[in-house]
């Protein structure tokens, strides 16, 4: 059994939080923009499929990417240094969301973004706190992510690509800018072969929670970032 959050109820300890499911900490509470800032400060997450109560997760390990371990393929290096794709920062963060939660996934039925969760992101994004970055081809979005910065800790939540390559470009163009801005960790929530693919790789949580906790206390001030900051030429 795990707890059931009230309105102003204080998340659990992580060390309640279940093997199996891996991670998952309690439920209920709600998406207000300060109960998702303490969550993540925490090392915790929502995610939950529509018609279920909000879940919240902290699994053990964590997957992460470190900025400096981003590995970069040759195929990808290729697009980024073709100049084929433009890639913007919060230009069309509704749109980002948007198509994460539309673009179908394979073995998967349905998307756990829903219109809730949409409009929980849009208020962090208003508030300076979520971000998107966005790849676009020929005037047209075709892929992007978007997630949370606080501190100099960045919280991935989702990509989604129409075009081959265009979901990496984007995960290329966030490092980067990221490595500039003095960030130390990305977090990936769960392991896939496409987060692998890319660097990430699993920690122990005890390890990921005291990164964590020194990266959200450093000097940080919400707010859009320039929708040019990833336009720097690939060499």
């Amino acid at each position: 059994m795990i707890p059931w959050l009230e309105h102003t109820a204080p998340f659990p300890p992580l060390e309640r939080a279940l093997p199996e499911p891996n991670g998952l900490l309690c439920a209920g509470g709600d998406l207000s923009a300060p109960r998702l800032l303490d969550a993540y400060q925490r090392g915790i997450f929502p995610w939950y499929s529509s018609g279920e109560p909000i879940l919240w997760w902290s699994p053990d390990p964590r997957m992460v990417l470190l900025p400096q371990e981003f590995r970069i393929s040759r195929s990808l290096r290729r697009s980024l240094r073709s100049g084929r794709f433009e890639v913007k920062l919060d230009s069309d963060f509704a749109a980002v969301i948007r198509g994460c939660a539309e673009t179908p996934r394979a073995g998967q039925v349905g998307t756990w973004i829903t219109p809730d969760m949409q409009h929980a992101y849009w208020t962090l994004f208003q508030l300076g706190i979520a971000h998107s970055v966005e790849t676009w081809l020929d005037g047209k979005l075709v892929g992007g992510l978007y997630g949370l910065a606080i501190g100099r800790m960045f919280y991935g939540e989702s990509m989604f690509s129409q075009v081959s390559e265009a979901s990496k470009v984007a995960a290329a163009h966030l490092v980067r800018f990221l490595e500039d801005e003095g960030f130390g960790m990305i977090d990936c929530q769960m392991n896939t072969p496409h987060l692998a693919s890319l660097g990430a790789r699993e920690i122990p949580r005890a390890v990921f929670l005291v990164r964590l906790r020194a990266l959200v206390v450093a000097a940080w001030q919400p707010g859009r970032w320039p929708t040019d900051g990833a336009s720097q030429p690939w060499t």
